[in-house]
C-alpha cells in the first residue's frame, strides 16, 4: 500500500492539508501580499520569518516560490534568495503591449459573436464600475477588482483558452504596478470613460471599434503608469 501524504498545518490555522495544496495555497498568500505590496517590489522574502509565521516548514515555502517565479512575480537570485521582481520601464512597455493585442482581439471577437445575455453581463461589470468610481464612493481596490472582473468576463465570452491563459499569467506582472497608475489624479475616470466607449461599441456591435477602443484603453493605461 502506498503510504499516504503527510498532514501538515495550514498557515491559517484551518483544517490540515496535503504537502501539495499547502504550497498551493501559501502561493497565493504570497501572491496578495504581493499585489497588496505588503512586499515590496525589490525585497528581500524572509524564508525562514515566513515559514515560521505561517506554522510549515521551509519546503512547501521554497516550492510556493517556485510558482512565483514562474509566473514573475519572484526573483531567485543565486546565493542570495528570493526577491519580490522589480519591473522595469521596459518589461510594463513589453506587458501592455502584448496585452492591448490579446485583449483587442478578444474584444473584437465579443463584439460580434458574443449573445445579448453576455453582453448584459458586461453592461452589469461596467454599471459596478460607475458606481465604484463616483465621488461619494470612490475606491481605488473596489474599481480595480471590478475592471479587473470586466476584462476577464470579456476574456471568457470571448473563448480562447490559450489566451486566457497567457493574459492571466501578464495581469499578474501588471498588478505589480496596476494600484499605482489607477491613484494618479484623474486616471480613475479617464478609465471610466474608455470603459463606456468600449461599452459603445460593443452594443453597437462594431468589431473594428470596440478592438480600437481597448487598444487606446492600454496606451492610456500604460502612459499612466510609466
Amino acid at each position: 500500500m502506498n503510504p499516504q501524504p503527510a498532514q501538515t498545518k495550514d498557515p491559517r490555522g484551518a483544517k490540515s492539508l496535503s504537502p501539495k495544496a499547502l504550497y498551493v495555497e501559501v502561493a497565493e498568500l504570497l501572491r496578495q501580499r504581493i499585489f497588496k505590496r505588503e512586499l515590496e517590489p525589490g525585497s528581500w522574502i524572509d524564508e525562514l520569518r515566513i515559514a515560521e509565521e505561517y506554522g510549515i516548514s521551509r519546503t512547501p515555502l521554497r516550492e510556493a516560490l517556485k510558482v512565483l517565479a514562474a509566473e514573475g512575480l519572484v526573483t531567485m537570485k543565486v546565493r542570495r534568495g528570493a526577491y519580490v521582481t522589480e519591473v522595469s520601464a521596459n518589461d510594463l512597455a513589453d506587458v501592455y503591449h502584448l496585452l492591448s493585442l490579446l485583449e483587442s482581439d478578444a474584444a473584437g471577437v465579443v463584439a460580434t459573436k458574443a449573445t445579448d445575455a453576455e453582453l448584459a453581463e458586461l453592461q452589469a461589470l461596467h454599471a459596478e464600475l460607475e458606481a465604484a468610481a463616483l465621488p461619494s464612493a470612490a475606491n481605488t481596490d473596489a474599481f480595480f477588482a471590478v475592471n479587473e472582473r470586466f476584462h476577464m468576463r470579456l476574456l471568457e465570452i470571448a473563448n480562447n483558452r490559450w489566451r486566457d491563459q497567457m493574459v492571466a499569467d501578464l495581469r499578474k506582472v501588471m498588478k505589480l504596478n496596476r494600484h499605482n497608475s489607477l491613484l494618479k489624479s484623474g486616471r480613475m475616470q479617464e478609465s471610466l470613460a474608455e470603459h463606456r466607449c468600449i461599452m459603445a461599441a460593443l452594443a453597437a456591435r462594431n468589431a473594428g471599434a470596440t478592438a480600437q477602443h481597448m487598444r487606446q484603453h492600454f496606451a492610456n493605461g500604460l502612459e499612466a503608469a510609466a
